[in-house]
């Protein structure tokens, strides 16, 4: 029986699923540490993207801020908070992880909302509305495809790096891939990498369909979108890496 056979065999087996730190309750604590990470995350990012986005200042800043945050590795900064005051466990996992989380949320939140055509803009304060009314009501839904965008790279990213938690005595689903590499039992390890991924690709599924379902406009099935080419004036879809500042 080789690796990947044992791997299937271990996630067959119910009592890997229902035992106490089992993959139930594993897979719950890692959906957590990455939920708090990317909310964190967003409290963060999306207040001074929506501000700087309005006001259309601080391009610059908005690419330094995400260039730096994309530079320091994850495994960096657990290694230095295991150091620090924060020390071991859950919550060095958690900032660590929201710091990777803010640089999509924050650039696709600028880019959303310094796109709105300010012609809009006019024409929505021509009709008596209010500063906070052209924000809620015009600004927002025009952005809300890049902004959603950005939230949804943020979280798939989060929850395939949550697994490094279990180099600094966090939990979730990388204390599989640990114990496998630290037992060498490769097939436990490849359990753990299956999981993490399709845990991953669950998070993408979920959110593109969240993000249809509030984006307004007409309304196409995720994922069977028909993309048009450049020559024939479509635009591409919106991602999070690679958006013009």
């Amino acid at each position: 029986m080789n690796d990947f056979s044992r791997a299937i065999t271990y996630l067959n087996d119910p009592f890997n699923w229902s035992r106490p730190n089992g993959i139930t309750d594993l897979a719950l604590e890692h959906i957590g540490i990455s939920a708090v990470a990317v909310l964190a995350a967003m409290v963060v990012a999306l207040p001074i993207g929506v501000a700087l986005g309005t006001a259309r200042r601080g391009a610059g800043l908005v690419v330094v801020l995400s260039n730096v945050s994309r530079a320091i590795p994850t495994l960096a900064l657990l290694t230095l908070f295991a150091v620090s005051p924060i020390g071991f466990g859950n919550r060095a996992t958690t900032i660590a992880l929201a710091v990777f989380a803010i640089p999509p949320i924050l650039t696709n939140t600028f880019v959303g909302f310094r796109g709105v055509d300010a012609e809009v803009r006019e024409a929505a304060r021509g009709m008596g509305m209010s500063r906070a009314q052209v924000l809620g009501r015009v600004e927002l839904p025009l952005a809300l495809p890049l902004v959603t965008t950005g939230i949804r790279t943020a979280a798939v990213q989060v929850v395939a790096t949550a697994g490094l938690a279990a180099l600094v005595g966090g939990g979730g689903l990388g204390r599989l891939i640990n114990l496998g590499f630290g037992q060498q039992d490769y097939g436990v390890m490849i359990a753990g990498a299956i999981l993490v991924a399709g845990l991953a690709l669950l998070t993408e599924l979920l959110l593109a369909t969240v993000s249809w379902a509030v984006t307004p406009g007409p309304r196409r099935l995720p994922f069977l979108q028909v993309r048009t080419s450049p020559r024939a004036g479509g635009v591409p879809e919106p991602t999070a890496s690679g958006v013009p500042l």
